[in-house]
Parts: structure tokens; sequence; C-alpha cells
């Protein structure tokens, strides 16, 4: 069976809602996600939870847009592990919103959270 299953992508899901409700969350590339935050219109120090929140409640398995399996993060501080990055259509910024974590310590850390940037019909 190829990673991530079905179960396996709804169990990190559930984590990642348990540690952005706990506050334990962490920027990989702070330039670049405030770059995108300002793209998307909101404020990291006021509304990331409510984001985070947001995008996590809409997101499923189904919504599954990384590779398989998972790749591995470069990133010193999250160095080797998996990568779960998802497309969803958000609520919040009615618009397509690309977010890419991962789990660390019961910790959630952002890797990518912007607006959808993949063409139409281009993988």
């Amino acid at each position: 069976m190829k990673r991530p299953s079905h179960k396996e992508l709804y169990k990190k899901i559930l984590e990642a809602r348990k540690a952005v409700a706990n506050g334990l969350i962490n920027l990989i590339n702070q330039d670049a996600i405030v770059c995108d935050a300002i793209e998307l219109g909101y404020l990291i120090e006021l509304d990331l939870i409510g984001v985070l929140t947001s995008l996590l409640n809409e997101i499923t398995p189904n919504n599954y847009a990384g590779k398989r399996p998972p790749e591995k993060s470069y990133e010193r501080q999250i160095e080797d592990l998996d990568l779960f990055a998802f497309r969803v259509e958000s609520s919040w910024f009615n618009c397509t919103v690309y977010l890419k974590f991962t789990l660390y310590n019961n910790e959630l850390w952002i890797v990518s959270l912007h607006r959808n940037r993949e063409k139409r019909g281009v993988p």
C-alpha cells in the first residue's frame, strides 16, 4: 500500500487540530509565510490560529496534494520528517489554499500556507 493511507492522513489532521488548539504552532521560513499571509489578507499575530482552525476543519484526507510516499523535510528544525500537503477550498479566504505541514513533539510545523498556485490542468 502506498503511503500515506487515508487513515494516516486522518490521524495527521487530528493531530494538527490538537496542536493548534494547544497553541503549539511553529513557522518554517517565516519571511515567506508572512509574504503569503499579506497576499491572503490576514495578520499572523491576530489570525493564524483562526485561519489554521478553519483550514484544518475543512481538510479531509481527500484533499491530500502531497507525494506518495510523503516528501521529507530538508529544513534543519524538522529534517527528515514527512511533509503533508493539502489543497482545500477555504471558506475563510474564499479561494483554494495550499497548506504543507509536519508534526514533531506534538507541535505543528507550517512549511507552506498560501493561495494555491497550481495551474489548472498542470500537475
